[in-house]
C-alpha cells in the first residue's frame, strides 16, 4: 500500500511547497508596497459580497440578497466558515438547517436536503444517483457517493438552496443543491492570505494545514487568482492486528491542492474566466470503529478473544483511499445591450481509489465453502477503482435591467463516463479452491480476470444528458411571481462483466432513457418592509438504472429468493410544497419555512441479506414534511449570535409486501434513513476592542445537536437486532451473535474558540473542538449482512488548534 502511506514523503513536498509559495506571496506584496495604503483604507473600496451586511448570491443564476431570494436557502460566508473552524462539507451540515450529511469514510458523504434520502450508498454502487446536486461556481461536480471534499479555504461563501431546484439545476439537485462559490479575481488591487494552522487530535496525533491565495492585477483588463493548500490529518482509529500488536492512528492522510482562475475582462460588458483546479485526497484508513469481527471478537477460543474499545478494528491488510481531482472550466459573460449571454464549459478528470481489507469478507465465504483455517486467514484486498470523465456545456441568457419582467433562457449538455471496476487479490486462494471443489475451477470461473481474485467486475457507464429550461418573473406592486420549466432527456448505457468463484460469470449490457419536464412555481409578497412571505411549489427529479446482479454464489437460498427478481429502477419523482417567512430589521434576520415534500418511486438502497449486494427498490409513495428556521443578530456592537433548526418528519407512505417488509424495512410509517428528525446549532460570539494591540479580541462558542437516526430503511426492523454470525473458525461456535441498537443515537458537539484579529492583518485563532469528546456514530457499518463484520462510521475526538491567518 505505497500509495498510501508514503507520509514523510508528503509532508517533506507539503513544506518545500508552502515555504515556496510563502516566499512568492511575501515577494508579491513587497513588490507592490508602495501602491498599496492601509488596510483599513483597501478594505473600504473592497467589492465584497456582502453589502451593508446584505449577503449577496446567486441561486436564481443572477445576483440577488439571502433576503430577496424568493424560496428558502442559506449562505455561510468566508467569514462564518472561518470561524466555524469548517474543514469539510459535514462540519457545515451541522450549521445549516434541514442539510444533513451521512459519513462513509474520506470522501465518501451522502448529502440529503430536508430528509430525502434514499439510504447508505456504498462503494459498488456507481449506477445510483445523487440527491442533491454540488457545484463549484458554475460547474457540477458532484458525483453520488464520491461528491469532492473540496477545501474550503478562500471561499466566498458556500449555498444551500433547500427544496428540488431541477428547473435550473437538473436531475441531481431532487432534494436540493449546495454551490461552492470561490472568490473571483479582481482587477482592483493587490490581495492575499496566507493561513497556518497546527492541531492535535485525540490527544496524541498531530495535523495542520498550510495554505495561500494570491490576487494579482496582471494589466487594466486582466487579473490572476492563484491558491494553493496541503492539509496533514491527524488520525483517531487504532488497529489491531495479527499477532496482538495495535497500530495507532490508522487513519490519518492529507490532501493538497490549488486553483488558477485568469479573469480577461477587455470591456465593461465581456468577461472571460478559464480556470484550473486540482485536488488530490489520500487516506490511510478508515474511521471504522468495530464491534465484531471474524478474526477479533470474544467467541474465539483457538485464537485470543477480542473485545474493542472505542476508536478500534482489526485490519490484516493496510487500508487507502485516493482520489484525484482535476476541473478545468471556462466561464465568459457578454452583455448585449439589456440582455446577457453566460457560456459555462468543464471539463473534470477523476481517478479513484478504494482499498479495503476484505478479508473477514473472504473469509466467511471460505468457511462456508469449508476451507482449512489456513485458507481462511489469506489476506484479501478489495480493491475498487472508479475513473470519471465528464464534460458539460450550459449556455443561458438573461435579462439585464432593473424592469419588473425578469427572464432566463439555457440549454445544458453533459456527457459522464464512468468506469468502475472492481477486484478481490487474494494470493493463494486458488490453491484452495481448486483442492475444495475441483482441479481447474479457479480457470474455468475467472471469464478472463486475473487469477486468485474471487471476486472481479467491469461497469463501464455513459451517461448523457440534454436538457432546456427557462424560468421568468414579474414584479407588480408589493408581489412577485416566477414560473420556470425544465424539459430534460437521459440515457444511459451501462456494461456488466464479472467474474471469479463469488461472481455469476455476467456479461451484459443495458440501456436506461427517460426525459420529461420540471416546472417550479413561486409567490412572493413583500407584507411590510424588510419582511417577505413565499410560496413555491416544484418538482425534482431523479434518474432509474439497473441493479447490478446479485452474486449468487454468497447467496443464501432465501436471500436469492428474496432479491433476486429486482432487475432494475424507475425515475424517482417528487413536488415540493413550502410556505416561508423573510424578516429583517434592527439588526435581526429571522428566515423560516415550511415544507411538504411528496415522493413517488423514492429509489431506496438496502443490503441484498448475505449476498454482499446491494439493491435498490422503487417505493410507491413516501413524504418529507417539517420546518426549518434560522436567526441571526447583534443585540450589540459586540455580541453576534445565530441560531439555526429544523424538525423534520421523513416518513414511508407505502409498504413492499410479504417477506421484504422486515428484510427492507420499507413499511408505512417507518422513517427514511440517514436523517435526523431535530436539529440545531446554536453560536455565539463575543468581541472587544484592544487598544493597546490595535484589533479586536473575540471569543466564539457553539453547540451543535444532530437527532438520532438509521442508517438503512431495515435497521428498524428488529430492533435490537441479533446478528448470527454463523462462522466455526477460531474455536467461536456456530450459535456465535452479537445484538446491537441500530438507531444511531442522537449526539452534541460543543466547539470553543478565542483569539484576537488585529488591524495589520494578522488574525490568531485557538480553538477546541468536540470539547466533551463525543463518540459520535455517523452510520452503521456491516459485512455480509453482518456475519463478518460490524461496526460504525464514526465522528473526529476532541480537537485542539491554533490558526494563524495574515491578510494583505
Amino acid at each position: 500500500m505505497q500509495q498510501f502511506k508514503s507520509a514523510s514523503h508528503w509532508k517533506r513536498n507539503a513544506f518545500l511547497a508552502g515555504t515556496s509559495l510563502a516566499a512568492f506571496m511575501a515577494f508579491s506584496s513587497s513588490a507592490v508596497a508602495q501602491s498599496m495604503e492601509s488596510r483599513a483604507q483597501t478594505s473600504n473600496e473592497e467589492q465584497s459580497s456582502n453589502e451593508g451586511d446584505e449577503i449577496i448570491v446567486t441561486a436564481t443564476k443572477r445576483a440577488s440578497t439571502v433576503q430577496d431570494v424568493p424560496f428558502s436557502i442559506n449562505a455561510q460566508t468566508e467569514e462564518d466558515i472561518q470561524k466555524s473552524g469548517a474543514v469539510t462539507i459535514e462540519d457545515l451540515s451541522r450549521n445549516v438547517a434541514g442539510l444533513a450529511v451521512q459519513n462513509l469514510g474520506p470522501g465518501q458523504s451522502q448529502v440529503s436536503v430536508r430528509g430525502v434520502s434514499a439510504g447508505q450508498v456504498v462503494r459498488d454502487q456507481p449506477g445510483v444517483k445523487e440527491q442533491v446536486g454540488v457545484y463549484l461556481d458554475e460547474s457540477v461536480v458532484s458525483l453520488s457517493l464520491f461528491t469532492p471534499d473540496l477545501d474550503l479555504f478562500d471561499l466566498n461563501r458556500v449555498e444551500t438552496l433547500r427544496g428540488p431546484q431541477g428547473t435550473l439545476f437538473g436531475s441531481g439537485s431532487v432534494g436540493g443543491t449546495v454551490r461552492y462559490i470561490t472568490n473571483q479575481p479582481n482587477l482592483n488591487k493587490v490581495e492575499g492570505t496566507v493561513e497556518g494552522n497546527i492541531n492535535l487530535v485525540d490527544g496524541d496525533d498531530l495535523g495542520g494545514h498550510l495554505k495561500g491565495a494570491i490576487n494579482l492585477p496582471i494589466s487594466d483588463i486582466m487579473a490572476l487568482r492563484v491558491v494553493g493548500y496541503h492539509t496533514e490529518y491527524g488520525g483517531f482509529i487504532n488497529a489491531r492486528r495479527e499477532g496482538g500488536s495495535i497500530d495507532e492512528d490508522v487513519n490519518d492522510g492529507r490532501r493538497s491542492g490549488g486553483r488558477v482562475s485568469l479573469l480577461i475582462q477587455p470591456t465593461a460588458d465581456i468577461s472571460i474566466t478559464p480556470r484550473v483546479v486540482y485536488q488530490e485526497t489520500r487516506a490511510n484508513g478508515f474511521n471504522r470503529q468495530e464491534i465484531y469481527n471474524l478474526y477479533a471478537n470474544p467467541y474465539t477460543t483457538t485464537r485470543p478473544a477480542v473485545t474493542f474499545k472505542e476508536r478500534e478494528q482489526f485490519l490484516r491488510l493496510d487500508e487507502g483511499f485516493a482520489d484525484n481531482t482535476l476541473l478545468a472550466d471556462l466561464t465568459a459573460s457578454f452583455g448585449l445591450g439589456g440582455v446577457e449571454l453566460t457560456s459555462v464549459t468543464s471539463y473534470m478528470d477523476r481517478e479513484i481509489t478504494v482499498s479495503r481489507d476484505a478479508s473477514a469478507l473472504t473469509g466467511s465465504v471460505s468457511v462456508d465453502l469449508g476451507f482449512p483455517a489456513a485458507g481462511v486467514l489469506l489476506p484479501s484486498n478489495l480493491f475498487d477503482t472508479t475513473d470519471l470523465k465528464t464534460f458539460t456545456q450550459e449556455i443561458r441568457i438573461a435579462s439585464d435591467n432593473s424592469g419588473p419582467f425578469q427572464w432566463v433562457l439555457g440549454g445544458f449538455y453533459s456527457d459522464v463516463e464512468r468506469v468502475y471496476a472492481q477486484r478481490l487479490p487474494t494470493p493463494g486462494y486458488d490453491a484452495f479452491t481448486d483442492a475444495r471443489i475441483g482441479a481447474g475451477t479457479s480457470v474455468a470461473v475467472a471469464n478472463g480476470f486475473p487469477l486468485n481474485s474471487p471476486y472481479n467486475a467491469d461497469i463501464p457507464y455513459d451517461i448523457t444528458q440534454k436538457a432546456v429550461f427557462g424560468e421568468a418573473s414579474y414584479e407588480l406592486g408589493r408581489l412577485t411571481a416566477t414560473a420556470g420549466l425544465r424539459y430534460y432527456d437521459f440515457k444511459e448505457e451501462r456494461t456488466f462483466k464479472s467474474g471469479g468463484l463469488f461472481s455469476n460469470l455476467d456479461n451484459t449490457t443495458d440501456t436506461t432513457k427517460s426525459n420529461g419536464v420540471s416546472p417550479r412555481l413561486l409567490l412572493s409578497y413583500e407584507a411590510f418592509d424588510d419582511v417577505k412571505l413565499n410560496l413555491q411549489a416544484s418538482k425534482g427529479f431523479r434518474l432509474g438504472g439497473v441493479n447490478d446482479p446479485l452474486n449468487l454464489p454468497l447467496c443464501g437460498p432465501s436471500d436469492a429468493a428474496l432479491f433476486g427478481s429486482y432487475k432494475d429502477y424507475d425515475d424517482e419523482t417528487l413536488w415540493n410544497y413550502e410556505a416561508g417567512v423573510k424578516a429583517r430589521r434592527g439588526g435581526i434576520t429571522f428566515n423560516t419555512a415550511a415544507f411538504y415534500t411528496d415522493i413517488k418511486n423514492l429509489q431506496v438502497t438496502v443490503d441484498a441479506g448475505t449476498c454482499s449486494s446491494r439493491v435498490v427498490f422503487n417505493v410507491d409513495k413516501a413524504h418529507t414534511m417539517g420546518l426549518e428556521f434560522e436567526l441571526a443578530g447583534s443585540p450589540t456592537e459586540n455580541l453576534d449570535f445565530s441560531l439555526s433548526g429544523s424538525l423534520v418528519e421523513a416518513e414511508f407512505d407505502s409498504t413492499i409486501g410479504g417477506a421484504l417488509t422486515a428484510s427492507t424495512g420499507i413499511r408505512d410509517g417507518n422513517r427514511l434513513p440517514s436523517v435526523p428528525k431535530f436539529q440545531v446549532s446554536a453560536t455565539a460570539a463575543y468581541s472587544w476592542p484592544m487598544p493597546g494591540l490595535g484589533g479586536e479580541g473575540f471569543v466564539q462558542a457553539s453547540v451543535q445537536h444532530v437527532g438520532n437516526r438509521y442508517t438503512q430503511p431495515s435497521d428498524q426492523e428488529d430492533n435490537p437486532r441479533t446478528f448470527l454470525h454463523r462462522l466455526p473458525f477460531g474455536g467461536a461456535p456456530v450459535t456465535a451473535s452479537t445484538t446491537l441498537n441500530l438507531l444511531l443515537p442522537s449526539y452534541e458537539l460543543v466547539n470553543l474558540s478565542a483569539g484576537v484579529e488585529l488591524d495589520n492583518g494578522v488574525d490568531i485563532t485557538a480553538y477546541v473542538n468536540n470539547l466533551f469528546d463525543e463518540n459520535a456514530l455517523l452510520s452503521f457499518d456491516r459485512e455480509r449482512g453482518g456475519r463478518a463484520r460490524l461496526g460504525y462510521n464514526i465522528g473526529q475526538p476532541r480537537t485542539y488548534g491554533l490558526t494563524v491567518r495574515k491578510s494583505f
